[in-house]
């Protein structure tokens, strides 16, 4: 495929996607500027990610630290564009998240919470977190459960370095639209319940019911960049299991 081809599939892409946000929206009274975009560009190349630059989009998601310090010093020279890890963050690639200033949505223990706020503190920021909730209990799935998640909250707003900003959860791959919908309604009432604004839910398949259900940010890639395929060299060695947003 041309660049120029990749440029114009990426830009319909898009429209769609926001296209289909809008209508979510209206469906329950919401403006639309209440749901931000997050694209997930991982292992999508570095043109496709200027090209959704280039047609306003200006936040990214990544699943691994190694390949969104990668990207963000090859798109060094985009101002605007503000990055996401959404993927499960290994304790010692703390630093590097601190270094680059972006939002670490997977925080779900007191081990990774001391690290970031260590690493943030050393760099002199104040670092967006969100809190991973594994919702249905799955061995597989990284999160911290809802019975927990309290303490983490106030280990996390006591913590200098780090400021929470919401919570982040992935339904099942198996459920049906309406197990969603049911995930994303209890992620909602966890939220009220610590008093955070955020909700991070809702990936290609499914991100009309989070919007619905109250996502003020959905995370989307497939549904704008295509299917994706392993870019060589790029991954941490650990993998994510999970957080595979598409």
């Amino acid at each position: 495929m041309s660049a120029q081809a990749e440029n114009g599939d990426v830009a319909a892409a898009l429209a769609g996607v926001q296209a289909r946000i809008r209508a979510a929206c209206e469906r329950v009274g919401r403006p639309p500027e209440s749901v931000r975009l997050v694209a997930v560009s991982k292992f999508q190349s570095i043109a496709a990610v200027r090209s959704a630059y280039e047609h306003g989009q200006r936040e990214f998601g990544e699943n691994y630290m190694q390949e969104l310090a990668q990207k963000a010093f090859e798109l060094a020279d985009l101002p605007e564009l503000r990055w996401h890890l959404i993927g499960r963050l290994q304790r010692n690639k703390a630093k590097e998240a601190a270094r680059l200033g972006c939002t670490v949505q997977t925080l779900d223990s007191l081990r990774l919470c001391e690290a970031l706020a260590t690493r943030a503190t050393e760099a002199g920021r104040q670092l967006p977190v969100f809190l991973q909730v594994n919702l249905a209990a799955e061995s597989q799935k990284a999160g911290v459960s809802p019975e927990e998640l309290p303490r983490l909250a106030a280990a996390v707003r006591g913590t200098p370095g780090l400021v929470l900003q919401g919570l982040m959860a992935i339904p099942p791959a198996d459920a049906t639209p309406e197990q969603s919908r049911g995930y994303f309604v209890q992620l909602r009432e966890l939220a009220k319940q610590l008093e955070v604004y955020d909700l991070s839910m809702g990936m290609s398949q499914d991100f009309e019911l989070a919007i619905e259900e109250g996502a003020t940010i959905v995370r989307v890639g497939t549904a704008i960049f295509g299917e994706r395929e392993r870019a060589p060299g790029l991954g941490d060695s650990e993998p994510s299991p999970g957080v595979d947003e598409r």
